[in-house]
């Protein structure tokens, strides 16, 4: 090998050099190169522009022209499909952004987009380079452009290894999931420093912008992991889902399964609980093929469950209410939440099938004055706009406007499905018998068992599945022990669904 090639090739190796190197390790981070390799596919990794460096020479930049400028770009493998990849370098100049790194982030972004393939951004950066002024903070916005453009198209996937901090926690925002981890990982608009010099708070990197903060409080975070090699280990997990691009299917799995079989586990897990919380996790580990279940944002809005499973080997998205959590109710988090993991599924050709089990939208002042109106629009919009198969499956209860979002025929859901047990309704049957049955009640020598009977009389007059049967806005009623078979037999029926639209520019989602 030319001896200068072989020079050029080690520099562009050695980062930051052994020193910040060690520093790195010693914060028990991994550097880019070894970020990569481990996501990759053994011997892969395929490298963009490894020699760029910067170009400024203001505030001494002259003496810190390091081969790559602080990020590694490239393409791998990873489980055989191709992916394209940018790593940030902490060793060098503390992976800041400038306009080269910028330049190059941006191609491959342009590449994986032209190509069709996922992109994913690995961020360790202490933000915006300073001494590149204005010409870093265009990096950004070309970065961000890139990330609009490709959203929709291609799965995007951010990868928190480090600070990413100011204008940089812009783009992950923007992609599809954000991984963050223990200890590693801080992301935040104004640090600590700036926010104790503003506003008088004192609160620690981790408090303000660690991985617990953003996967429990502000929702940024997808998946919250102890290490990075549980990080990367899960990302190939999550791909395995995925299709390459908006044109192409879902990946599906050859399960060697024949016609799933009835299972009467679901009647046990709901047996007695008319009122009484229980587990989603469990009926969707009843319904889906064992161990399947991804789920995303777990943390997060914990009233409602969304992730992917598969159902003999296809993937589909699920959206379901936690009874665990504040009884299932919809509020404004939770809303959010399931919105944007259904336009991801929609986006991306992944059925959806809703499990209902909910009271409706959550009352109170707080909810009210900070937008639930607008928040709560936002799950109904997702739904009706998806054109992927949307299938219901009415568990227990389904109430009011959260009905119209989790199940309702009329707004978009192709099947509905109901248990023989479920119950449909504008509000509970204790509610609505106080409501309706109110003079009676009153005007009764004995209130308390004239209403007990008026509960009843409108539970079973008006809330029984077979009632939104006769009606058409429940297509069948099943057993439990049926509920697997018959999703799967749905998704396999409208599994050649189009659905055309109005033609428009977009819609306008109620943000």
């Amino acid at each position: 090998m030319d001896d200068r090639l072989g020079q050029m090739r080690n520099r562009s190796q050695e980062g930051g050099g052994e020193e910040r190197v060690a520093a790195q390790h010693a914060k028990g981070k991994l550097t880019a190169r070894e970020r990569i390799a481990m996501l990759a596919d053994p011997g892969s990794f395929i490298e963009y522009n490894p020699y760029m460096t910067s170009r400024a020479v203001e505030f001494g930049m002259e003496r810190h022209r390091l081969p790559g400028d602080g990020v590694v770009t490239g393409t791998v493998l990873v489980d055989g499909r191709q992916v394209w990849v940018s790593s940030q370098d902490f060793t060098v100049l503390g992976g800041s952004l400038g306009e080269q790194q910028a330049e190059k982030i941006a191609r491959v972004q342009e590449l994986a987009l032209q190509t069709g393939c996922p992109f994913i951004q690995i961020n360790d950066s202490g933000g915006a380079r300073i001494q590149e002024g204005v010409y870093s903070l265009d990096g950004y916005g070309k970065i961000f452009r890139n990330n609009i453009l490709a959203s929709g198209v291609i799965p995007q996937i951010s990868l928190i290894l480090g600070p990413c901090a100011g204008g940089a926690a812009y783009s992950p925002a923007i992609t599809d999931f954000v991984y963050m981890v223990d200890g590693v990982s801080q992301m935040y608009i104004t640090g600590p420093d700036v926010i104790k010099a503003v506003t008088g708070e004192d609160v620690t990197h981790e408090d303000l912008g660690g991985a617990s903060a953003h996967a429990r409080k502000s929702g940024n975070a997808h998946f919250h992991l102890a290490d990075e090699a549980s990080v990367f280990a899960h990302v190939r997990r999550l791909l395995a889902y995925l299709p390459a691009n908006n044109r192409q299917p879902a990946p599906v799995e050859d399960t060697g399964a024949g016609t799933p079989q009835p299972t009467g586990k679901i009647g046990e897990i709901l047996s007695g609980r008319a009122t009484k919380a229980y587990d989603m996790h469990d009926v969707i580990d009843e319904l889906f093929d064992a161990g399947s279940f991804l789920e995303v944002h777990k943390e997060y809005a914990p009233s409602i469950l969304v992730g992917f499973a598969r159902l003999e080997g296809r993937p589909v998205g699920i959206i379901a209410n936690q009874p665990k959590f504040l009884s299932g109710t919809l509020d404004i988090n939770s809303s959010d939440k399931g919105a944007r993991f259904v336009r991801f599924c929609d986006a991306f050709n992944i059925p959806v099938i809703s499990l209902v089990d909910v009271p409706g939208y959550m009352p109170g002042t707080n909810q009210e004055w900070n937008g639930i109106i607008r928040h709560g629009a936002k799950l109904l919009y997702a739904i009706g706009e998806a054109t992927v198969p949307k299938i219901a499956l009415i568990v227990r209860k389904a109430y009011g406007g959260a009905y119209i979002a989790m199940s309702s025929r009329t707004l978009g859901y192709d099947r509905v499905l109901s248990f023989p047990t479920a119950e449909v309704a504008v509000m509970g049957a204790e509610g609505a018998a106080n409501i309706i049955f109110r003079k009676e009640i009153a005007g009764a020598s004995d209130p308390v068992a004239v209403r007990g009977q008026k509960i009843e009389e409108f539970r079973e007059n008006s809330m029984n599945p077979f009632v939104s049967a006769a009606g058409g806005m429940v297509d069948d009623v099943i057993a439990p022990g049926e509920a697997r078979q018959a999703l799967f037999r749905s998704l396999e029926s409208l599994s050649g669904k189009r659905e055309s639209r109005p033609q428009k520019k977009h819609g306008n989602i109620p943000l």
